[in-house]
Protein backbone atom coordinates (compact mmCIF):
# COMPACT_ATOMS: atom_id res chain seq x y z
CA UNK A 1 0.00 0.00 0.00
CA UNK A 2 2.84 2.40 0.82
CA UNK A 3 4.39 1.85 -2.63
CA UNK A 4 1.20 3.05 -4.33
CA UNK A 5 1.35 6.38 -2.50
CA UNK A 6 5.05 6.78 -3.27
CA UNK A 7 4.41 6.11 -6.95
CA UNK A 8 1.64 8.71 -7.05
CA UNK A 9 3.94 11.24 -5.43
CA UNK A 10 6.78 10.44 -7.84
CA UNK A 11 4.40 10.57 -10.79
CA UNK A 12 3.72 14.26 -10.08
CA UNK A 13 7.39 15.12 -9.53
CA UNK A 14 9.81 16.00 -12.33
CA UNK A 15 12.74 18.23 -12.99
CA UNK A 16 12.17 21.92 -12.42
CA UNK A 17 10.54 24.05 -15.10
CA UNK A 18 11.46 27.72 -15.29
CA UNK A 19 8.28 29.78 -15.73
CA UNK A 20 8.71 33.35 -16.93
CA UNK A 21 5.76 35.70 -16.49
CA UNK A 22 6.13 38.73 -18.78
CA UNK A 23 3.65 41.57 -18.55
CA UNK A 24 3.19 43.48 -21.79
CA UNK A 25 4.87 46.85 -22.22
CA UNK A 26 3.21 50.25 -22.09
CA UNK A 27 0.28 50.30 -24.53
CA UNK A 28 -1.75 52.95 -26.29
CA UNK A 29 -4.62 54.52 -24.39
CA UNK A 30 -7.98 53.06 -25.36
CA UNK A 31 -9.55 54.97 -28.23
CA UNK A 32 -13.18 56.06 -28.25
CA UNK A 33 -15.13 53.05 -29.42
CA UNK A 34 -11.92 51.06 -29.89
CA UNK A 35 -11.50 47.54 -28.60
CA UNK A 36 -9.15 46.93 -25.70
CA UNK A 37 -7.75 43.89 -27.50
CA UNK A 38 -6.54 46.10 -30.40
CA UNK A 39 -4.30 48.39 -28.31
CA UNK A 40 -0.67 48.32 -29.50
CA UNK A 41 2.58 48.97 -27.65
CA UNK A 42 3.83 52.56 -27.63
CA UNK A 43 7.37 53.53 -28.69
CA UNK A 44 8.23 54.08 -25.01
CA UNK A 45 6.72 50.70 -24.13
CA UNK A 46 8.83 49.00 -26.79
CA UNK A 47 12.03 50.71 -25.61
CA UNK A 48 11.53 49.82 -21.94
CA UNK A 49 10.57 46.27 -22.86
CA UNK A 50 13.67 45.96 -25.08
CA UNK A 51 15.90 46.95 -22.12
CA UNK A 52 14.27 44.34 -19.88
CA UNK A 53 14.51 41.63 -22.53
CA UNK A 54 18.20 42.35 -23.18
CA UNK A 55 18.92 41.84 -19.46
CA UNK A 56 16.85 38.65 -19.46
CA UNK A 57 18.78 37.38 -22.49
CA UNK A 58 22.09 38.18 -20.74
CA UNK A 59 20.85 36.10 -17.77
CA UNK A 60 20.59 33.08 -20.08
CA UNK A 61 16.82 32.87 -20.46
CA UNK A 62 15.92 30.66 -23.44
CA UNK A 63 12.27 29.51 -23.37
CA UNK A 64 11.32 26.27 -25.07
CA UNK A 65 7.85 27.66 -25.74
CA UNK A 66 6.24 31.10 -25.66
CA UNK A 67 2.55 31.47 -24.90
CA UNK A 68 0.69 34.76 -25.32
CA UNK A 69 -2.66 36.37 -24.89
CA UNK A 70 -4.24 37.00 -28.30
CA UNK A 71 -4.49 40.73 -27.49
CA UNK A 72 -2.32 42.85 -29.80
CA UNK A 73 -0.03 44.33 -27.10
CA UNK A 74 0.67 40.90 -25.61
CA UNK A 75 1.42 39.41 -29.02
CA UNK A 76 3.78 42.30 -29.80
CA UNK A 77 5.46 41.71 -26.42
CA UNK A 78 5.79 37.99 -27.16
CA UNK A 79 7.24 38.75 -30.61
CA UNK A 80 9.84 41.09 -29.10
CA UNK A 81 10.71 38.40 -26.54
CA UNK A 82 11.03 35.79 -29.31
CA UNK A 83 13.41 38.01 -31.29
CA UNK A 84 15.54 39.05 -28.32
CA UNK A 85 15.71 35.60 -26.72
CA UNK A 86 16.44 33.86 -30.05
CA UNK A 87 13.28 31.75 -29.86
CA UNK A 88 12.69 29.91 -33.13
CA UNK A 89 9.31 28.29 -32.43
CA UNK A 90 5.80 29.53 -33.02
CA UNK A 91 4.19 31.81 -30.46
CA UNK A 92 1.14 30.02 -29.09
CA UNK A 93 -1.92 32.27 -28.71
CA UNK A 94 -4.21 31.24 -25.89
CA UNK A 95 -7.33 32.78 -24.34
CA UNK A 96 -6.08 31.40 -21.01
CA UNK A 97 -3.84 34.51 -20.88
CA UNK A 98 -6.36 37.31 -21.51
CA UNK A 99 -6.54 39.91 -18.70
CA UNK A 100 -9.51 38.41 -16.85
CA UNK A 101 -8.63 34.74 -17.35
CA UNK A 102 -8.32 32.54 -14.30
CA UNK A 103 -4.98 31.44 -12.87
CA UNK A 104 -6.30 27.86 -13.02
CA UNK A 105 -6.75 28.08 -16.81
CA UNK A 106 -3.24 29.49 -17.20
CA UNK A 107 -1.93 26.69 -14.94
CA UNK A 108 -3.59 24.12 -17.20
CA UNK A 109 -1.72 25.62 -20.18
CA UNK A 110 1.56 25.51 -18.27
CA UNK A 111 1.17 22.01 -16.87
CA UNK A 112 0.16 20.62 -20.26
CA UNK A 113 3.70 21.53 -21.35
CA UNK A 114 5.43 20.08 -18.28
CA UNK A 115 8.17 18.51 -20.42
CA UNK A 116 9.56 21.94 -21.29
CA UNK A 117 12.58 23.21 -19.37
CA UNK A 118 11.47 26.85 -19.67
CA UNK A 119 8.24 28.54 -20.68
CA UNK A 120 7.45 32.23 -21.14
CA UNK A 121 3.93 33.67 -20.83
CA UNK A 122 3.16 37.15 -22.21
CA UNK A 123 0.01 38.53 -20.66
CA UNK A 124 -1.70 41.30 -18.70
CA UNK A 125 -2.89 42.46 -15.32
CA UNK A 126 -4.75 41.39 -13.32
CA UNK A 127 -3.88 37.86 -14.48
CA UNK A 128 -0.09 38.15 -14.10
CA UNK A 129 -0.13 39.06 -10.40
CA UNK A 130 -2.92 36.62 -9.54
CA UNK A 131 -1.13 33.87 -11.49
CA UNK A 132 2.11 34.57 -9.61
CA UNK A 133 0.28 34.29 -6.28
CA UNK A 134 -1.45 31.08 -7.44
CA UNK A 135 1.83 29.49 -8.60
CA UNK A 136 3.43 30.38 -5.27
CA UNK A 137 0.54 28.75 -3.38
CA UNK A 138 -0.20 32.10 -1.73
CA UNK A 139 -3.55 33.29 -3.12
CA UNK A 140 -3.68 36.38 -0.89
CA UNK A 141 -0.18 37.51 -1.91
CA UNK A 142 -0.14 41.00 -3.43
CA UNK A 143 2.20 41.25 -6.44
CA UNK A 144 2.88 44.59 -8.15
CA UNK A 145 3.59 43.44 -11.72
CA UNK A 146 4.64 46.58 -13.60
CA UNK A 147 4.29 46.94 -17.36
CA UNK A 148 7.23 45.27 -19.07
CA UNK A 149 8.25 43.39 -15.91
CA UNK A 150 9.35 39.75 -15.99
CA UNK A 151 9.30 37.29 -13.12
CA UNK A 152 10.97 33.88 -12.89
CA UNK A 153 9.32 31.11 -10.91
CA UNK A 154 10.64 27.55 -10.73
CA UNK A 155 8.16 24.71 -10.50
CA UNK A 156 8.80 21.00 -10.13
CA UNK A 157 5.33 19.94 -9.00
CA UNK A 158 2.63 19.55 -11.65
CA UNK A 159 -0.30 18.21 -9.69
CA UNK A 160 -3.66 19.95 -9.45
CA UNK A 161 -2.13 22.76 -7.41
CA UNK A 162 1.30 24.22 -8.24
CA UNK A 163 4.15 24.72 -5.79
CA UNK A 164 6.56 27.19 -7.38
CA UNK A 165 9.48 29.13 -5.96
CA UNK A 166 10.08 32.80 -6.77
CA UNK A 167 13.62 33.21 -8.13
CA UNK A 168 13.63 36.84 -9.30
CA UNK A 169 11.68 39.75 -10.80
CA UNK A 170 12.98 42.49 -13.08
CA UNK A 171 11.18 45.74 -13.88
CA UNK A 172 11.97 48.32 -16.54
CA UNK A 173 13.15 50.72 -13.79
CA UNK A 174 15.91 48.23 -12.89
CA UNK A 175 16.91 47.26 -16.43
Amino acid sequence: MGFVNIRKTVQWQRRTMEIYLLRHGIAEEPGVGGRDSDRALTAEGREKLRRVLKRVYAAGVRPGVILASPYKRAMETAQMAAETLEYRGEIVKTPALIPDASPEDAWNEISSRRNEDAILLASHEPLMSSLAAFLLSAPSLQVDMKKGAVMRLDCGHFGPAPHATLKWMLTAALA
